[in-house]
């Protein structure tokens, strides 16, 4: 088990980057950052855009290291930009591909199934810098699918493989 930090949490009932990356950045609204975020046990984050979204049922919860961001040119790089779910300092979350793990806030765990790699688009180059979407090959994050519901909390955790 290690200690770790849940940096920010990202719940998105839109996709906001449609289109091609250079129309421009659309609005990015920052009350979509929240303290909390409640899990469902195959179905994701309630209240996100993949929740019970069946083609995306196997990976609905995205998870990114914040020590793999790449600093953008204006502001600081974060869920926003990268449109993941959870923003997490102290494990390299993106070697854990094809592990369970949990994440516990204090109030129990929250059981991932790791499946794939959060594949970095172009739109990273737009919303992060030029170069992002380069810089972030091999650790833009992974694509979760939730085992257990439970409720994942802006702080400290305790990050561990099953």
């Amino acid at each position: 088990m290690a200690h770790v930090e849940i940096v920010q949490l990202l719940v998105s009932p839109v996709h906001r980057l449609a289109g091609r990356p250079g129309d421009g950045v659309p609005e990015l609204p920052r009350d979509e950052l929240v303290p909390s975020a409640e899990v469902r046990a195959g179905l994701g984050i309630v209240g996100d855009r993949y929740f019970n979204r069946p083609a995306h049922r196997s990976a609905s919860i995205t998870l990114m290291a914040a020590e793999r961001l790449p600093r953008p040119a204006a502001g600081e790089a974060d869920l926003l930009r990268t449109r993941r779910n959870v923003l997490l300092r102290g494990v390299d979350i993106d070697a854990f591909i094809g592990s369970t793990v949990f994440l516990d806030c204090g109030t129990g765990p929250v059981t991932l199934e790791v499946r794939t790699a959060a594949r970095p688009c172009a739109w990273m180059d737009a919303t992060l810098g030029a170069g992002a979407q380069r810089a972030l090959r091999g650790g833009g994050g992974v694509r979760c699918r939730p085992l257990t519901d439970g409720t994942l909390t802006v702080g400290p955790a305790e990050f561990g493989v099953v």
